[in-house]
């Protein structure tokens, strides 16, 4: 199991043969306590990490307090649903809330307070959006609790990321894969299926025949898991076609290991990230490649609803989000040959 922890972080037998667990970087040793994969594990983790000092919560505390609020909260259904990847990131941050502001009375909350810790972090804009996303959850769930009339947290400003988040990989960085990389590897059979099929690291690692339905490949999105999982069905054809042709039938995943055991998310990712090192691509990452899958369909002249039927993104801004890397002049020129041919159509009409 110790393989498996994350980094800095180890297990230990105390006086009385408990498993606790402990993180040890930032100059010191912080205890993490009994209770691995807890949400107190993670906020621990997180303070950790940020080289703070962990302080317990008081036993004791106001009904309305955003602690209170905080405990109903992560015992609900929603934060029961979340994979893995969801906890880590957002239990933190509550944490790090619970910690801070966990006093603060939720009904006095107004949206100038949350503004005002987004700020702390201003020089990270995600960091400082994802306080706004807590806190959003939050209100909702006081509003449920009948705490709140409303979300404060709605009309908090968020901040705007200047950077273009990862790298989308351009044709000429796709061929130059595929020249060191040749079909029959690992890494060949990861890049198709993420390109192909615009699946993400924690949805690929679950791939397999089971996937394959008749003429199509199916699959359920891991994030969406509390909708339900928004179902994907693409037609199998081309390169997906001619990549299923070549894996064996008697393998449960497509990209398992060779001990035939489900691969890790974070496995997969630093597969691809040796594989992509050794092609000489520093930019390209594997979450690149399902950028590249929104912008292919985009250049083909794909509409936005039909590139979200393909990636399963919830919003079609998130779709545009992706595709801001298209060949605008490729784009333009059709843009005007079809301009043209109205017009010549119009003219003889």
């Amino acid at each position: 199991m110790k393989s498996k922890l994350p980094k800095g972080v180890s297990s230990y037998r105390d006086r009385h043969g408990r498993r606790r667990f402990r993180f040890r970087g930032n100059g010191g040793t912080f205890q993490l306590g009994t209770e691995y994969g807890t949400e107190s594990f993670w906020a621990r983790l997180a303070a950790a990490q940020s080289g703070e000092k962990t302080r317990g919560v008081p036993s004791r505390v106001a009904s309305d307090s955003l602690e209170a609020v905080a405990q109903s909260f992560v015992k609900s259904p929603r934060v029961q649903a979340w994979s893995t990847n969801t906890r880590k990131t957002y239990l933190g941050v509550l944490g790090e809330l619970r910690r801070e502001h966990g006093c603060r009375s939720m009904a006095s909350l107004e949206t100038r307070h949350i503004e005002a810790i987004m700020a702390t972090k201003a020089d990270r804009p995600t960091a400082a959006n994802r306080i706004r996303k807590v806190f959003g959850m939050l209100c909702k769930h006081a509003m449920r609790m009948g705490i709140v009339a409303q979300n404060v947290a709605a009309s908090a400003e968020s901040y705007r990321n200047k950077g273009e988040g990862y790298h989308t990989w351009s044709e000429a960085e796709i061929a130059r894969f595929l020249d060191f990389h040749r079909p029959g590897t690992v890494a060949h059979t990861a890049f198709t299926l993420m390109l192909f099929t615009g699946a993400a690291r924690i949805d690929s690692v679950k791939l397999g025949w089971h996937n394959v339905v008749g003429d199509r490949f199916e699959y359920r999105r891991q994030k969406t898991r509390m909708q339900g999982g928004v179902l994907i069905s693409i037609p199998i054809g081309g390169a997906l076609a001619t990549l299923l042709s070549s894996l064996p039938r008697d393998r449960l995943l497509f990209l398992q290991t060779a001990q035939g055991k489900a691969r890790k998310e974070s496995g997969l990712g630093n597969l691809m990230r040796a594989a992509c090192d050794r092609a000489g691509l520093p930019n390209c990452s594997s979450h690149g490649l399902r950028k590249a899958c929104a912008r292919r369909f985009a250049e083909a002249g794909c509409t936005p609803h039909m590139i979200q039927a393909i990636t399963g993104h919830k919003s079609l801004a998130e779709v545009e989000r992706y595709t801001k890397a298209v060949v605008r002049a490729d784009l333009a020129d059709d843009a005007i040959g079809l301009l043209s041919v109205k017009k010549t159509r119009t003219k003889n009409g």
